[in-house]
């Protein structure tokens, strides 16, 4: 089974910069998802779709091949399913085995392992699904949106509130995680359809960075939760050195 990894990451962030390559604790922020997919056991190969020159060398500095993105698919208006059907075009263009599985990750979402990975995709062939999606669950979020120009509940009845342990399982879809198979993108131009399961993370793991503010709290996790005590140490010898030089 031959199961690939591709990782979108185009150059023109206007929130943040060169975001994909922004410092993120002491790596290119894209390194993280890049790596993560190296210490997996199941994924045969891994990509990074890009237009951008710069993104390119540092992907391919971290152990990632590169599908060069095309101009027309790199701009703000194009949805990252037709970057999808691009780049697994262009895998299965390269001769080697047919693509079976793919698995879609988000180089702003750094907060997952490698274990993450692997777990979702041994339920996804466990049990037969066509896609998947990682998230969390919502444990007590109320929410409330417009409906004909007037407030109203949508994942619960105000009017009968209820106790919070009897209320059904709800899931916020963290974009960190997507598995499918490229026959589920290629008919229906999404990266969700036919079979689809969950698979949980932890709530925390749903912080992605779109903002400057969104990066103190990735880092917050990254160095609380996922960094062993070297990588804490060199990440803040990093930090001291840049304030130094300024």
């Amino acid at each position: 089974m031959n199961i690939v990894a591709i990782i979108p990451a185009r150059g023109g962030s206007k929130s943040i910069p060169k975001k994909n390559i922004m410092n993120f604790c002491g790596k290119p922020l894209i390194a993280w998802s890049i790596e993560q997919v190296l210490g997996s056991a199941l994924i045969n190969g891994i990509y990074v779709s890009t237009d951008d020159a710069e993104i390119a060398d540092v992907s391919k500095k971290y152990g990632a091949e590169v599908i060069k993105r095309p101009t027309e698919l790199a701009t703000d208006t194009v949805g990252s399913e037709q970057v999808l059907v691009h780049a697994v075009n262009q895998i299965d263009k390269s001769g080697r085995q047919k693509t079976d599985i793919v698995v879609f990750l988000q180089a702003t979402s750094p907060l997952r392992e490698s274990s993450d990975i692997d777990n979702a995709l041994q339920r996804f062939i466990d049990e037969d699904a066509d896609s998947l999606f990682s998230g969390a669950v919502l444990e007590d979020f109320l929410i409330w949106g417009q409906v004909n120009g007037e407030f109203s509940s949508i994942n619960y009845d105000y009017k009968n509130r209820g106790l919070r342990q009897n209320r059904e399982k709800q899931y916020v879809e963290n974009g960190s995680i997507y598995i499918f198979k490229p026959e589920v993108l290629r008919k229906q131009g999404n990266r969700l359809g036919g079979k689809i399961i969950v698979y949980e993370m932890e709530l925390w793991k749903t912080c992605e960075i779109d903002s400057y503010e969104d990066v103190e709290i990735c880092e917050y996790f990254m160095k609380s939760k996922l960094l062993n005590e070297s990588q804490r140490l060199l990440w803040e010898s990093l930090i001291k050195a840049t304030f130094l030089e300024r």
